[in-house]
């Protein structure tokens, strides 16, 4: 089992910054891959970016790229999403998720956290 929490969603202005964690907890070391997903018109989720735990990977979608940024912290099994310039379209409630799989696809992953609310006004 592994327990996904994220936090630091809010409200901010375009053009503005958030930072979103998620502290990982649990059998952390089985999911070599953590990825941020947020809901999107047509889809249940859309994929975000990801990260692997042990080594340099990043992977970010074009809607986000140059302005989204994943990073980790291992002494806190903590990984953040970085947000800036952020646009109204990036509204949405943003999911961190675990997966043994470098992947972009949201049902390979197995373990969900509860999701935080981004809400960006123009």
């Amino acid at each position: 089992q592994v327990q996904l929490v994220e936090s630091g969603g809010g409200l901010v202005q375009a053009g503005g910054s958030l930072r979103l964690s998620c502290a990982a907890s649990g059998r952390t070391f089985s999911y070599d891959y953590m990825g941020w997903f947020r809901p999107a018109p047509g889809k249940e989720r859309e994929f975000v970016g990801a990260l692997s735990w042990t080594g340099p990977l990043r992977n970010y979608a074009d809607s986000v790229k140059g302005r989204f940024t994943i990073s980790r912290d291992d002494a806190k099994s903590t990984v953040y999403l970085q947000m800036n310039f952020l646009k109204s379209e990036d509204t949405a409630v943003y999911f961190c998720a675990a997966s043994t799989q470098w992947t972009r696809v949201d049902s390979d992953y197995f373990y969900w956290g509860q999701g935080t609310q981004v809400t960006v006004s123009s």
